[in-house]
């Protein structure tokens, strides 16, 4: 394996950026599509095998914005990685024991450019935060516009020395070395983003101390969580918790290496195929790569729609290696989707797939618990909301939840705005399922996470 250069393949290979993208009306929905590799799964598995002792083999990393994000700042940081010549999605990373080579200084701080990539920002602040040296850390403007007061506040806590650049509460961030004491609880938010709880665990074995999180108020999505938790137990250090209000880390319970981890396909990416099965799907869609026992949460997207009456099948392909052959299969429900009112809290992210669905329900649709939509890539519900009402649906938005009534007949051709949101675009192709034009703006903004989605579309959709 040889050594690869993050940002140098990428300007090598740059692709001119496409401004709309014009989905025909589809009636059908039929085929077999391989998932790319679980975001949240793939920057936690390439964070926490930096921090191990040895060298952590990973298989089928997902190839995204994201995780090219984690790596050139994991580079950018003295980890060595090497990528697979003969598999781009195969990836060695040499783990470091917990201690950064590269702390920078006052003068050149370790410069690190991190997008628009939240599960690298966030979990990159707290483990920075504890590895004494001297980071900045930046993104995009939309980043610096994503609330990290609380993660910062919760870190301050044990003593880390971080400075807001800009805006209160917002990066960029400047981290300093710092003394550390974790001998009193950290209390941290558990209402605005479950990422600030997935960084303070992750982060908090590099103290090397006695630590105890105190989660203050109600634990949104928390399945986020418990991938947290079964990744880094994976990697050898266990977390003892007290239900979903505090988490306790024993002194010394350090990360050690696997030998070779694999990555489960994308739960949230399988909900727009799943959804087209349900809507469409009269011979099924089938994904392949995650099963009924993902340590996804969104996974639980297959049982709503089983509630909601499509025919949901789950593969029963069993592999050594990982769980990369299991599938599920969704077909069309034999009777009109009725309107349901549903907490999300379990499923934050696939809940904006139920959101779109809602456009082909018998009545109202409301999606409860998703507070957490307003600080995602983009303020989601506001940005849902106003999406669907382009296409005819009547909506109405309160602070957590949304409310969906879809018009007697979708509006053909209306142009939809996605916000640089991976999600926004991914979800309204289901759009032309109902039998009308689309156009997406921006389709370009799915390389967040699914690069090839809309190929991946066209293969199932059918006239």
């Amino acid at each position: 394996m040889l050594p690869v250069t993050l940002g140098q393949e990428t300007n090598n290979n740059e692709i001119e950026k496409m401004e709309q993208l014009h989905l025909p009306a589809y009636s059908r929905a039929q085929g077999i599509i391989k998932l790319p590799g679980s975001k949240s799964i793939s920057n936690r598995t390439l964070l926490l095998a930096a921090l191990s002792n040895g060298e952590t083999e990973i298989l089928d990393l997902l190839k995204s914005d994201d995780t090219d994000r984690m790596l050139e700042a994991l580079a950018n940081l003295g980890v060595a990685l090497e990528q697979n010549p003969n598999d781009s999605l195969n990836w060695k990373v040499q783990g470091i024991n917990g201690n950064f080579p590269n702390k920078g200084t006052v003068q050149k701080p370790v410069d690190l450019f991190l997008g628009n990539a939240g599960t690298a920002f966030r979990p990159l602040t707290a483990a920075l935060a504890f590895s004494d040296g001297h980071y900045y850390l930046h993104g995009v403007p939309r980043m610096h516009e994503r609330p990290i007061g609380d993660l910062v506040d919760a870190l301050r806590q044990a003593g880390a020395q971080i400075e807001y650049l800009k805006n209160e509460g917002f990066p960029p961030l400047k981290i300093s070395p710092a003394k550390l004491d974790c001998s009193q609880p950290i209390k941290i938010r558990g209402d605005v983003s479950s990422q600030f709880l997935t960084a303070l665990l992750m982060a908090l074995p590099l103290t090397k101390q006695n630590a105890t999180i105190e989660v203050v108020g109600e634990l949104i999505s928390k399945p986020y969580i418990e991938i947290t938790l079964n990744l880094m137990q994976r990697f050898g250090v266990n977390v003892q918790r007290d239900g979903w209000s505090k988490f306790q880390i024993s002194a010394n319970n350090l990360y050690k290496n696997i030998r070779m981890i694999a990555v489960e396909g994308d739960a949230s990416s399988a909900s727009y195929f799943l959804a087209a099965g349900a809507i469409a799907g009269e011979n099924g869609v089938t994904v392949i790569g995650i099963g009924e026992n993902s340590i996804q949460g969104d996974v639980k997207f297959a049982n709503e729609l089983k509630e909601l009456g499509a025919d949901i099948q789950y593969g029963d392909f069993n592999s050594q290696l990982s769980s990369k052959l299991d599938s599920i299969t969704a077909i069309k429900a034999k009777q009109k989707i009725k309107g349901f009112d549903l907490d999300c809290n379990h499923i934050p992210d696939a809940a904006m797939t139920l959101a779109v669905l809602a456009l082909f329900a018998d009545g109202t649709t409301s999606l409860r618990n998703i507070a957490s939509w307003r600080v995602k890539e983009t303020d989601r519900i506001a940005a849902m909301a106003t999406e669907l009402r382009k296409v005819g649906a009547t909506v109405i938005e309160g602070a957590d939840y949304i409310t969906i009534t879809p018009p007697e007949q979708l509006t053909s051709h209306a142009v939809i705005d996605t916000y640089d949101d991976h999600r926004m675009a991914m979800c309204f192709s289901l759009v032309s399922l109902g039998g009308v034009p689309i156009t997406i703006n921006d389709p370009d903004c799915v390389n967040k996470t699914f690069p090839n989605y809309f190929e991946e579309f066209k293969k199932i959709a059918k006239a």
